[in-house]
């Protein structure tokens, strides 16, 4: 099965409250009403709160409802009117203030929006419409890859251009999402990895107990732009949209201080990026759909499912083909196979090998897990036990939300037991010498000689954690009182709701 998106994490964040109201002042209110008198006719009325449509609380369901009910009309021929119009500006301002982030190469971060665009939206809002904006370069940022292999490049743009960006996305978003096809789950309204991978055990299910877990190289650097826009351009029309689309695209990268053309890719960072990317995919799913294969995509994630080897075999040969000679794609064939799908991983679950399969966390997302607490310890030996819990948690309740759906439980205890005899290492060696923690045994109940014997046994902090002189020392009952989360409870407790 197909590779983890650090971005499950890109999957299971929890969505913060809206940000202030973007023209709170009168002064900005009334500035943008005269910005846009042009197509204020007809114009709902201002967006009303939380609980009322506007704040986005299912992923890119809501943010696409401003620009669904501005003015009717050829919206492909008069796009960037919907853009810039307040209601849709507004509902982006909103989601770029909560979804925060990191300053672009301007330096302006998103609580210096509201400010900036008070003075000086009018003018980006007269250049949006005449076609002539010129997006800033992005901030070249490079980040780990799960596991230590390699680094991801991200492209940071400007909050201004994060704005605009969004803005542009949930007046695209209704024109092409409906298009797409049933089996991409990937960045899409009321979609998510879940149903990428519910959809996958089903065709397991059917009887394909073979997988081609496709890898495209450098997918998000590789993109080809004039390949990419030939397919925005078929839905659409306001030549004025498409440009600034492309000078998107081709918006230089700054690294060092120095700014670098782009002439391909598509690189992560934006709020636009995802869309494009299935913009492009798409003609792969279609393809797929022609042949009558069954598979799962979640963004550039695609594993098709097959009834033997060398059926799967014949299908990776032949999209090899296809997408370099349609989309301009490679295929990595390092990391792409046709294999059992129990020998593989696909959004970080796999299967078992089952004649229906159930699904379970892989063995790679457990280490990935274990590496991250890992750090979390280190930090915590000069930290009370009860802050390394309330930092533990965090990251806790959300890996068990986003494996909720596995139906393998022993992996669950395991892990509650490896963080228990994880956190005793810390407490015994913050006790350190001998004779501190025979001190601390007797203060939590064990008589003086068997706190001696445990305290000069000679061994190491990881046997010690591990004995039972302190499970009796500090018991689960204690560690639960400070904050400790149980993945198995939680995992019932999910388990529960469904």
């Amino acid at each position: 099965m197909g590779r983890q998106k650090s971005a499950e994490g890109i999957v299971v964040a929890a969505h913060r409250g809206e940000g202030p109201n973007m023209f709170s002042g009168p002064d900005t209110e009334r500035s943008m009403r005269e910005a846009d008198a042009g197509t204020r006719a007809g114009m709902p009325g201002p967006p009303r709160k939380a609980g009322d449509g506007i704040a986005d609380d299912t992923g890119s369901v809501r943010q696409t409802r401003a620009a669904q009910s501005g003015p009717v009309g050829d919206g492909t021929m008069m796009l960037m009117e919907q853009v810039v119009r307040r209601e849709n500006l507004l509902v982006a301002y909103r989601r770029v203030k909560r979804n925060g982030g990191a300053p672009g190469v301007d330096g302006m971060t998103v609580d210096d929006l509201g400010d900036y665009c008070r003075k000086h939206w009018p003018r980006h809002r007269e250049e949006l419409l005449s076609g002539t904006y010129a997006p800033s370069a992005v901030l070249r940022v490079e980040i780990p890859k799960p596991g230590g292999k390699g680094t991801r490049m991200l492209g940071i743009p400007t909050v201004l251009d994060r704005m605009i960006q969004q803005a542009l996305l949930q007046v695209l978003q209704p024109l092409f999402d409906p298009t797409f096809s049933d089996a991409s789950f990937g960045f899409r309204p009321g979609r998510s990895a879940h149903g990428a991978i519910l959809r996958a055990r089903e065709h397991m299910n059917a009887g394909r107990r073979f997988v081609v877990d496709m890898d495209l190289e450098k997918f998000f650097d590789r993109v080809n732009h004039d390949v990419l826009m030939a397919r925005v351009t078929r839905r659409v029309k306001d030549k004025r949209a498409l440009g600034l689309i492309r000078r998107y695209l081709q918006a230089g990268m700054m690294e060092g201080g120095l700014v670098s053309p782009r002439t391909q890719g598509t690189p992560q960072g934006g709020p636009l990026s995802p869309l494009l990317s299935n913009i492009l995919l798409d003609d792969l799913d279609k393809e797929l759909e022609r042949r009558g294969h069954r598979f799962a995509r979640y963004a550039d994630d695609c594993n098709i499912y097959v009834g033997s080897k060398a059926a799967g075999e014949r299908v990776l040969a032949s999209l090899e083909r296809f997408l370099g000679r349609r989309l301009r794609l490679t295929v990595n064939r390092a990391k792409s196979a046709v294999d059992r799908p129990w020998n593989r991983k696909f959004l970080g679950y796999s299967v078992t090998w089952h004649k229906q399969p159930r699904l379970k966390v892989a063995k790679e997302s457990i280490q990935r897990l274990k590496g991250k607490l890992r750090e979390q310890f280190r930090k915590g030996r000069g930290r009370s036990l009860g802050t390394v819990i309330e930092q533990l948690t965090r990251s806790l309740r959300g890996w068990i939300a986003y494996f909720r759906l596995a139906e393998v439980r022993g992996v669950f205890e395991e892990l509650d037991q490896w963080i228990r005899r994880k956190l005793r290492v810390i407490l015994w060696r913050q006790w350190k010498r001998p004779r501190a923690r025979v001190k601390e045994l007797c203060r939590r109940g064990l008589d003086k000689v068997r706190a001696g014997k445990s305290a000069y046994n000679g061994r190491g902090p990881w046997w010690n954690a591990g004995a039972s002189h302190m499970n009796q020392a500090v018991p689960t009952a204690e560690l639960r009182r400070l904050g400790l989360v149980s993945l198995i409870e939680e995992y019932h407790r999910f388990a529960g709701r469904t």
